[in-house]
């Protein structure tokens, strides 16, 4: 397995993209940067605490389609990826978020209106880089971005009455993460030069990839000993967040689940109640159909690939998908 989580097959793709990851990681360097001390520090803090870097390995797969050399290949996936990072200072602000990636989040270092204006910043600083990309590029950050904003607030009103609470949430992370990693695959190959039709077929594998990999996030959260999301196993349960497992056992009418979904219909600030709703989750029907769900996206996912030319690129993106289904354990 890569670094990058990725198994690749073929030496030659594996140093091609590593090379164009370094280039990036160069690139967000700068971009992050200013004169000002402060914003310097403030905007450098999430990008220096890591990151799966998804977004910008999915533009350099995207772009083996075309001319992967190009130089706007790079810049695609640091406008991408700025503008991943400038959502997480706002999540965190909306969530009241006290940790990102094992370090203190910014609004709890720095306080709410700081973490909002550096979030400003990256958005400010992606829309400069972006607009050297031509207009179409600016068209595409655009869109993206409206739906970014449009499905955050969708998460923060909560399902209307007479919504489907699980519907709407698929909603949101269409919106929320589907839709920027849809944009990774579509800038990756336009900047590559590839055909249209093989950019429409990446764009719609990034949106299916994407959503799969933020559920698949879901199912980590309850299941894993470890936080292998990034967070602290139950952190959704605790702030009553509500995710694919949750929501489909709160489908349930099941007599047997009553005492896990009453549990669930709350947030679950005791620590007692959050260790048992997890227990009681864990062995729950739902979480089985929480990782059908997934395997079906990333299998839809898988077979958009079947339009594209094969080669080890493909192979790299199917793969992919693998590692996204076989993450749920």
């Amino acid at each position: 397995m890569s670094s990058l989580g990725v198994p690749f097959t073929d030496d030659a793709l594996e140093a091609r993209v590593h090379a164009g990851i370094d280039e990036i990681e160069r690139q967000l360097a700068l971009a992050v940067d200013s004169p000002d001390a402060f914003v310097a520090e403030a905007a450098a803090h999430l990008l220096n605490a890591g990151g799966k870097r998804f977004r910008p390995l999915l533009v350099m797969l995207a772009a083996e389609f075309g001319d992967q050399a190009h130089p706007d290949v790079p810049r695609s996936a640091v406008v991408v990826e700025l503008t991943h990072l400038a959502t997480l200072y706002h999540d965190d602000v909306m969530d009241e978020a006290s940790m990102r990636r094992g370090a203190p989040s910014a609004n709890s270092r720095w306080g709410n209106s700081v973490a909002i204006l550096v979030g400003d910043y990256l958005f400010a600083q992606a829309s400069d880089l972006v607009s050297d990309l031509g207009p179409e590029c600016v068209r595409i950050q655009a869109r993206t971005f409206s739906r970014l904003v449009q499905g955050q607030i969708r998460e923060t009103l909560g399902p209307g009455e007479g919504d489907d609470p699980l519907a709407h949430y698929l909603a949101v992370v269409a919106d929320k993460t589907g839709s920027l990693i849809a944009t990774a695959a579509h800038l990756g190959a336009k900047m590559a030069g590839a055909p249209a039709d093989v950019q429409e077929t990446l764009t719609e594998f990034g949106e299916r990839i994407g959503a799969a990999f933020q559920l698949s996030d879901d199912i980590i959260d309850i299941a894993s000993e470890t936080g292998d999301s990034g967070k602290t196993p139950g952190t959704d349960l605790r702030e009553g967040v509500p995710t694919l497992p949750t929501l489909l056992a709160l489908r349930s009418t099941d007599p047997e689940s009553e005492r896990l979904r009453a549990l669930l219909a709350r947030p679950l600030t005791d620590d007692g109640e959050l260790a048992e709703a997890i227990t009681l989750l864990r062995a729950h029907p739902s979480m089985d159909e929480a990782r059908a769900y997934v395997r079906a996206e990333t299998d839809t996912a898988q077979a958009l690939l079947a339009k594209l030319p094969g080669g080890a690129a493909r192979e790299a993106l199917q793969a992919l998908c693998t590692t996204v289904a076989t993450r749920l354990g």
